[in-house]
């Protein structure tokens, strides 16, 4: 659409209730908050016996090599973030995965038997992430998939991690430690935002996480529970796969526009078209130009003369400019046009008085053009 064919469009136009309704979700937009939890499966995991230990379950020159089989466990995330309107977001998260310990095996050697009986322990992984994530708006669609990718630091802990040598009277390897190192993850997941409470989402992800090599202490201690050797183990990278159920808020969300009911007429009779007139403003202004004051004035006479019951005032404006600038920005728009109608007659009761900022172009542009037909006002005659 041309300049020249918007400002003949400044006149009445009938336009239609629907297609000035935005259903698509709008983009985050600004800071917001996210947590989740659910069920976290990390993967067996081999150990190296070394220093003293290795000495304890071999009797070469060489590290004895184990292996640990947890069950199914369960964890978490909280985040805070910011959106930057156009699908991408940014944040810190703090997360938390704890899974018990269901086997221990292996540790072969001349001395020692490769199954381990009472089994046990907990191993605990938590720590801080930077995630980036894209949001994928897809129109007329209500939920929202999005992509991300993290990088952090996690701690991984072994607490009471346990196995008993089958054969009766046989000394137990017992692992406790913590120790910390770098972590990466990949994140595919779902929103679908509650459109009755604007900003507020829920969140189905599913995460897959992995740290490096963590160096624990442990040891091996005998019936009595006297410790015969002890050195360190090493566990080799972890794989985590988890499903996290959550929800998001996001603070500075536009609330969506009202979407027209339909419903079959009761009377043959077909209700009038909606009439619109478009008020036009320049860059980085909110004052009445001559030609937008005799916009408004030909608004106020149909008003006056087709008996209108509810007049529309929507403030608009280009994507030059934060979104926030923009919101305030196109509300004074919106309140000096509802001025200029009230002093021709109209009054505030009559009018319902709206700011959409930048969310709701009339010509699509990326960010930071200006763009003429997107400065604008609504007014539209019910």
């Amino acid at each position: 659409m041309s300049f020249r064919k918007a400002l003949l469009a400044a006149t009445v136009i009938a336009v239609p209730a629907s297609a000035m309704a935005q259903t698509s979700p709008a983009p985050v937009t600004g800071l917001y908050i996210a947590g989740g939890a659910g069920v976290n499966w990390l993967m067996d995991r081999d150990i190296e016996a070394r220093g003293g230990n290795r000495t304890y379950f071999t009797d070469r020159n060489t590290n004895a090599y184990g292996e640990t089989r947890q069950d199914t466990g369960w964890g978490g995330a909280v985040a805070l973030g910011w959106g930057f309107g156009n699908g991408v977001r940014a944040e810190v998260e703090g997360n938390y995965r704890q899974n018990e310990v269901d086997k221990i095996g292996g540790f072969g050697g001349p001395t020692t038997s490769r199954a381990f009986r009472n089994n046990g322990g907990d191993i605990r992984q938590y720590g801080v992430m930077a995630n980036a994530y894209y949001d994928f708006n897809i129109p007329n669609f209500p939920v929202v998939p999005y992509i991300g990718a993290g990088a952090g630091y996690i701690w991984t802990e072994y607490d009471g991690v346990r196995g008993t040598r089958q054969a009766a009277g046989s000394n137990s390897v017992v692992i406790d430690g913590t120790d910390g190192s770098f972590a990466w993850q990949g994140i595919a997941g779902a929103a679908y935002p509650i459109r009755s409470v604007p900003g507020l989402a829920l969140t189905l992800e599913y995460r897959y996480m992995g740290t490096l090599e963590p160096n624990l202490n442990g040891r091996v201690v005998n019936p009595q529970g006297q410790t015969v050797s002890s050195g360190k183990y090493r566990a080799d990278n972890a794989e985590n796969h988890s499903i996290f159920l959550g929800v998001r808020y996001a603070f500075n969300q536009p609330r969506p526009a009202p979407v027209a009911a339909f419903a079959p007429a009761p009377a043959a009779q077909a209700p009038a078209p909606a009439r619109t007139y478009l008020v036009f403003f320049d860059f980085d202004r909110a004052d009445l130009t001559d030609r937008a004051r005799q916009i408004i004035a030909d608004a106020a006479q149909a008003v006056q003369s087709t008996g209108t019951t509810r007049i529309e005032v929507a403030g608009h404006a280009d994507r030059s400019g934060t979104p926030q600038y923009n919101q305030r920005l196109s509300m004074r728009r919106a309140e000096a046009v509802a001025a200029e109608l009230s002093r021709r007659g109209i009054t505030r009761d009559q009018m319902s008085i709206q700011a959409f900022g930048e969310s709701r172009p009339l010509v699509p542009t990326a960010d930071g053009v200006r763009e003429p037909q997107n400065r604008r006002v609504e007014i539209v005659l019910r």
